[in-house]
């Protein structure tokens, strides 16, 4: 079956009745996205006292229907069943092929180090003396592919070691706490808001046979950890430098992620008072900061 995509911008206030008023117009589906993803405007949706699922300022919707069906229809009705004006949309034709083959074909086994692989299930592994953390994409966020996780994978080869305790905060996939299992620590804590991505977790932690506690944040006790990986955004990581430096031993080690180059200073501000940081680590535009819990203020 072939396919059209339907997108255009809208306010958050409007991106729920949007979506609705789309797939009662006839949509398959409805996705929304920050269209300034990837860049300095990049906008982070989170806020930790009501962590329910929200749009961004501004809100790429994606409407996929069927080839044949009228776009101009589908989006008029939506519009008039919210009197709202029509608005302008792009309307991209996507090819009919094999969408599993070719979702597949954009992933190989990634090598993070000499002892650490992330390998796609459907792959041979390339190395079986090597750790392997085998994980398919799925719904939450985690595949090894993006730089941030890279990053933090990078860390965690060069700074795991046997019986180390390590904290996941915003686990997604649950691929920093299974290569950290696999690598050697124990116990393995990943926390995240998303149920989803619990889920996720737990089932790929069950399938490279780890043991990972997950749960949901506000399940997570005042316990502190000898290794805390946080790959978030900047703006949730500057707000979460209390929590994150609660829950890091003394003498004990973090990394943060999903930090732009340009905004590593703000963030390195934020926690700066209770650690003692390295320079940062770069992978294109994203940088990864880490250092060491301070037992006491600097002077």
């Amino acid at each position: 079956m072939r396919f059209t995509a339907l997108r255009f911008d809208v306010d958050a206030t409007d991106a729920d009745r949007w979506s609705d008023a789309l797939l009662d117009a006839g949509a398959l589906s409805v996705e929304g996205v920050d269209p300034s993803a990837g860049s300095v405007d990049e906008a982070a949706v989170y806020e930790p006292a009501n962590p329910s699922p929200a749009w961004w300022p501004v809100t790429r919707l994606t409407a996929l229907v069927a080839s044949d069906s009228d776009a101009s229809a589908v989006v008029g009705q939506a519009a008039r069943l919210l009197d709202q004006p029509m608005p302008h949309f792009v309307a991209d034709a996507l090819a009919d092929r094999d969408w599993v083959r070719a979702s597949r074909a954009q992933f190989e086994p990634l090598r993070i180090a000499d002892r650490l692989w992330i390998v796609p299930t459907w792959c041979a592994v390339p190395n079986p003396d090597a750790i392997n953390v085998m994980l398919d994409p799925g719904l939450a966020f985690g595949t090894g592919a993006h730089a941030t996780t890279r990053l933090c994978l990078a860390w965690l080869a060069k700074n795991v070691v046997p019986g180390v305790s390590m904290l996941d905060y915003g686990c997604g996939s649950g691929i920093l706490a299974i290569a950290a299992a696999k690598l050697g620590a124990e116990p393995v804590v990943g926390v995240d808001i998303d149920p989803l991505a619990i889920r996720a977790s737990a089932e790929n932690a069950n399938m490279n046979c780890v043991r990972v506690d997950v749960m949901h944040v506000d399940a997570l006790t005042n316990r502190a950890f000898g290794l805390v990986v946080a790959n978030i955004l900047a703006n949730p990581l500057r707000l979460l430098a209390p929590v994150l430096g609660a829950h890091t031993e003394i003498g004990g080690s973090i990394a943060l992620s999903g930090v732009l180059a340009t905004q590593a200073n703000d963030v390195a501000r934020a926690y700066e008072t209770s650690f003692d940081l390295e320079a940062p680590r770069r992978d294109g535009e994203w940088v990864l900061l880490s250092g060491t819990r301070r037992a006491t203020r600097p002077a």
